[in-house]
């Protein structure tokens, strides 16, 4: 197993803005004894994050948000990106979507992936199917996710074990299994 860490929309705007979900500030910590995890065990630590153009198609449903260049497109504070971390800015859902991050794992000799991050039923679970798509093994880390609500949460959850073989573990099984090693 060669894993990577990925962090999915943990921006302000997901976290402190228009666009928050109610549990952002529950899965901070979470992440963060993650990316520490990783750094110690030079595990790979990517994060995808929104940063729109103004018209992208997307505001047709959300409306205008994380736009390229303003603070809501920003990681938050307490999980910036140290200097040997990945940042791959994407315009879709999907972390993967036109953003070069598959090859950039394939570069790295990647298969397997802890997921994280925000909106477990948009973000996380879009880019959790094309990690699927791609033949990546994925570890979602449950305890690690939030959605706008619990039902989206749970209901997001579910369908990316049953639909894409996600395996469902809590951060305590992650940072057990993120060195390769268990």
């Amino acid at each position: 197993m060669k894993p990577a860490l990925i962090i999915v929309d943990m921006v302000n705007e997901f976290v402190k803005g228009r666009l928050r979900s109610p549990q952002a500030e529950k899965i901070i910590p979470v992440i963060a004894k993650l990316v520490s995890r990783a750094r110690e065990c030079r595990v790979p630590v990517i994060h995808v994050v929104d940063r729109h153009l103004p018209f992208d198609h997307e505001f047709r449903v959300w409306g205008s948000h994380s736009l390229a260049g303003t603070w809501d497109s920003e990681i938050i504070d307490e999980l910036k990106p140290g200097r040997d971390e990945y940042v791959f800015p994407k315009r879709f859902y999907s972390g993967f979507r036109d953003t070069g991050l598959d090859l950039a794992l394939r570069d790295l000799g990647i298969d397997t992936l802890f997921v994280t991050g925000i909106h477990t039923h948009i973000c996380v679970l879009h880019t959790v199917a094309d990690a699927f798509y791609y033949g990546y093994k994925v570890f979602l880390v449950a305890d690690g996710v939030a959605a706008f609500s619990d039902r989206d949460h749970s209901y997001a959850l579910e369908y990316m074990k049953n639909v894409y073989g996600a395996e469902l573990i809590d951060s305590s099984k992650a940072i057990e299994l993120i060195c390769g090693r268990g």
